[in-house]
């Protein structure tokens, strides 16, 4: 199957990612959490797909993403998997599926690659879990780091707030990025930080930086597809930009469905199936033949 980016097309891996930055190639990225979404972003020719515990939100309806479970991250990898060829795959590890031990952190990680498909993790923090982004990353699990606004610390940060704006906590944020580096992560994303900070990390890092609400000098962008689409009616963040109202559109087709229905527009004869003449005239026969079996009037 040929796609937008050509058939020679290969998959793309952690040396693909670190290649684009040594060359100056901006990286792409965006979430999925199912079949046909991940198909679709895989045709178009997207570098990485990230199964985000975001799902929580903008698929289960959850007010953060603290309540997103392992099984519920799994079950979504998966089907992100069935849909895709080439794309990097990233599972987000949820809320304390990394936090209790680094054994309980390696087993889960090794979930994602083994059983969901994945081809590496993702997990929020800095210098906390730098032992146990060593430990995954010494089980063979590639990690991709996540500091700025990290959701999953929601409640600690008091809100959704943009993160590294005073000198001092841009400097947290820097030496931070390095930490995760050194730890083994090959690429850290970036949220809700100021851009300058941002552009300094990126210089500053060997690995990819990708950005999401960071400014342009990242290394690559990321942003929820369902921002992206303008299906998620909750909020649009400022960093966020949306490509189509998908909303609305779903709405209208919905509406014309309800009034076609309403209305006996829907279905229409060419929407059904048929059956000839002369067997309905010999159905017709068989009822009336049987009438306490079948117990109809014809």
């Amino acid at each position: 199957m040929q796609t937008s980016a050509g058939p020679e097309r290969q998959k793309t891996t952690v040396h693909t990612l670190a290649a684009k930055k040594k060359r100056g190639e901006p990286i792409t990225m965006l979430t999925a959490y199912d079949y046909p979404t991940a198909l679709a972003l895989d045709q178009a020719g997207i570098d990485s797909i990230l199964v985000g515990d975001s799902l929580g939100m903008v698929v289960l309806g959850y007010e953060t993403t603290l309540s997103v479970t392992m099984e519920d991250m799994l079950h979504h990898c998966k089907a992100v998997a069935r849909g895709t060829r080439f794309a990097h795959l990233i599972g987000d590890m949820p809320f304390m599926s990394y936090q209790v031990s680094k054994t309980e952190a390696v087993r889960n990680a090794g979930r994602f690659l083994q059983e969901a498909g994945m081809n590496a993790v993702k997990l929020e923090g800095g210098r906390d879990i730098a032992g146990t982004i060593e430990a995954i990353v010494a089980a063979g699990i590639p990690v991709m780091g996540h500091l700025g606004l990290t959701p999953q610390s929601l409640h600690k940060l008091g809100g959704w707030k943009v993160q590294g704006t005073s000198a001092a906590a841009a400097r947290r944020l820097v030496e931070e990025a390095h930490i995760l580096e050194n730890a083994g992560c090959y690429a850290v994303i970036l949220e809700a930080i100021p851009d300058r900070v941002a552009e300094i990390i990126s210089r500053r890092l060997r690995v990819p930086v990708i950005g999401i609400g960071a400014g342009e000098a990242c290394d690559g962008q990321v942003l929820v597809t369902n921002d992206l689409l303008g299906s998620f009616d909750r909020f649009t963040p400022r960093f966020a930009r949306k490509y189509a109202d998908m909303r609305a559109v779903m709405e209208q087709a919905f509406r014309a469905f309800i009034g076609d229905v309403s209305s006996r527009r829907f279905p229409a004869p060419e929407h059904a199936y048929h059956m000839s003449d002369e067997e309905y005239d010999a159905l017709l026969r068989d009822l009336r033949m049987k009438p306490s079996k079948w117990r109809m009037a014809i």
